[in-house]
């Protein structure tokens, strides 16, 4: 999977001020309330991709935009410099026939919800001056933020006209607050270029006790907030699903059932740090600033990586000092220094060709030192900062894949059910997206010192 934006949005853009209605086109700010000339904006926090490589990016620029840039992993959400948020506003009950017309003005933003063949409902929104609105989808049109492809288990963006898209072109909107504490909730479905959402005749939606209206998007968003936020002492929250109005449901029997899930009073579609959103083919990560500082720098895993090598571990049957290599070299073959592991014991050696025991799989050695039997696989230093729980020592390893990162890091992810399809889930490394396999998803790495 891809986004396909700029790293920090926020930034003033050409279709800002073409577009009506479009990215804070709709009234200006109030003086004093934006960053003065040469200030940082303020960030509301970051869009992290599961499955992807640190810094990951396409050959080449969008030709979908002038001013975005390059596909990207992470991307920041800034304040915006003049508001674009709305707010619903007036309900009218009309004739399905004319819903066309009467959604003709593209500087009116609204959601049609088809009741019947002749009866519809419009919510039309208005601007909201406290609100940044950020907009996520597979759709290239100018008014989504991030164009998001799907990501295939073992990491990779599934691209080309061949591959079907799970995503929906306007999948969800983030609407941050602009004021302290800039509090961000997310919403599914997204306005399209004529500034509409529609839920037709066959999708999810219901009245609510208060005479409203709200519904369901065909496929889902999905949301787990972890319980006691991102951090050493997190664990996994409960998967929910998020109406167009930002109300939290439990789960459909399947991901586009038409009947809803129950509402779930107590919970509410505010992002908090280490917030997983789902789009059905695409799984985000958010993190806050306050979340972020807490999380190992680039320059710490370096760090990291060049002690572990100082320590020089040996590969206990060839004798051979073990490295792992530096990022900047890339996920490129390995090299006769790359440390493996068997990832079912932990045991980590030097790259050999023996042991192979083809008659249980392509893929199967057995270890030299315990007889083990299991994948033999390249370790890889885990590089996206902000899927670490914690500063702590890479000691251990996610199976199959071999990505290496702290314990509880590599303990949080292997319990954390990822959706796959209409109703399954997977634990899957957050760093190539490869499903976990194994009792507990992960091993504790074992290196021999060196004899001197």
């Amino acid at each position: 999977m891809v986004l396909e934006g700029n790293p920090e949005v926020g930034a003033p853009r050409t279709s800002d001020l073409q577009h009506p209605g479009n990215k804070g086109s709709c009234v200006l700010s109030s003086p004093g309330e934006d960053a003065q000339p040469g200030e940082e904006p303020i960030k509301y926090g970051e869009l992290i991709i599961l499955g992807h490589p640190q810094g990951s990016q396409s050959k080449g620029p969008s030709p979908h935009r002038a001013f975005c840039g390059r596909r990207r992993s992470r991307l920041a959400l800034s304040r915006r410099p003049h508001a674009n948020g709305v707010k619903p506003d007036v309900m009218h009950h009309i004739s399905t026939p004319l819903v066309s017309k009467a959604l003709s003005n593209r500087g009116q933003h609204s959601i049609s919800y088809t009741l019947s063949r002749s009866h519809s409902v419009i919510v039309e929104y208005t601007h909201d001056s406290d609100t940044d609105m950020f907009q996520i989808g597979r759709s290239t049109e100018n008014m989504i933020d991030f164009v998001v492809t799907d990501t295939s288990p073992g990491g990779g963006a599934t691209e080309g006209p061949s591959a079907q898209s799970t995503i929906s072109r306007y999948a969800c909107r983030i609407l941050c607050d602009r004021r302290p504490p800039y509090t961000a909730r997310i919403y599914a479905a997204g306005f399209d270029a004529s500034s509409n959402i529609f839920l037709g005749e066959r999708a999810a939606k219901w009245r609510t006790p208060d005479g409203l209206m709200d519904g369901l998007t065909t496929n889902g968003v999905l949301v787990m907030h972890p319980a006691g936020g991102f951090s050493e002492d997190s664990a996994p929250g409960v998967w929910r699903e998020i109406s167009v109005c930002g109300n939290v449901y439990t789960l459909r029997d399947s991901r586009s059932a038409q009947q809803r899930g129950k509402l779930v009073e107590n919970e509410s579609n505010v992002l908090q740090d280490g917030s997983l959103i789902d789009l059905c083919g695409a799984t985000l990560l958010w993190r806050t600033p306050a979340g972020l500082l807490r999380a190992p720098t680039l320059k710490q895993l370096e760090a990291q990586r060049q002690e572990a090598n100082a320590a020089r571990p040996q590969c206990p049957v060839g004798l051979s000092t073990l490295a792992f290599p530096s990022p900047a070299r890339g996920r490129t073959a390995p090299d006769k220094q790359q440390p493996w592991v068997y990832v079912r014991c932990g045991h980590v050696h030097g790259y050999h060709g023996w042991g192979c025991r083809r008659e249980r799989g392509p893929q199967e050695r057995e270890c030299p030192l315990c007889r083990l039997v299991g994948p033999y696989v390249p370790l890889w230093l885990g590089q996206e900062a902000g899927l670490c729980l914690d500063p702590g020592p890479p000691s251990h390893a996610f199976a199959p894949c071999g990505h290496v990162c702290s314990e509880k890091t590599a303990r949080y992810w292997a319990q954390t059910p990822l959706p796959h399809g209409t109703h399954a889930f997977h634990a899957a490394c957050p760093f190539c997206g490869a499903w976990l396999t194994g009792e507990h998803g992960c091993v504790r790495l074992i290196f021999q010192g060196p004899l001197d």
